[in-house]
């Protein structure tokens, strides 16, 4: 029998994504809520992908799929954190930024 231990992760979200969830139509800025706070108890629900990271960095980068929606994130285990880098609307976004969302996180 597997027994999870629920672990609640703290959960912070940059200001620059904040304002890209309040310029969402109000049907996905519910749905985008929504997922991003599920995070706290499943940092990797089974819609969410690992990304290859373009840099060097200590924590997991991931993307949580929701339509045509992407919402770029980090896990730091260590710290037992998540945060919420970015939301995007694919296409046209390809992930270009990513180098530049995760240089912050190395400061």
């Amino acid at each position: 029998m597997l027994i999870r231990r629920l672990v609640s992760y703290q959960l912070w979200i940059e200001d620059q994504a904040k304002t890209e969830v309040e310029r969402l139509p109000s049907h996905v800025r519910q749905r985008i809520h929504q997922a991003i706070r599920s995070l706290k108890l499943e940092p990797r629900p089974h819609v969410s992908r690992v990304m290859r990271s373009p840099i060097a960095i200590d924590v997991e980068v991931r993307r949580l799929r929701l339509e045509h929606w992407r919402v770029i994130y980090i896990v730091d285990e260590a710290a037992a954190q998540v945060g919420v880098l970015a939301v995007r609307k694919r296409p046209p976004y390809d992930y270009d930024d990513l180098p530049d969302l995760l240089a912050g996180l190395q400061e």
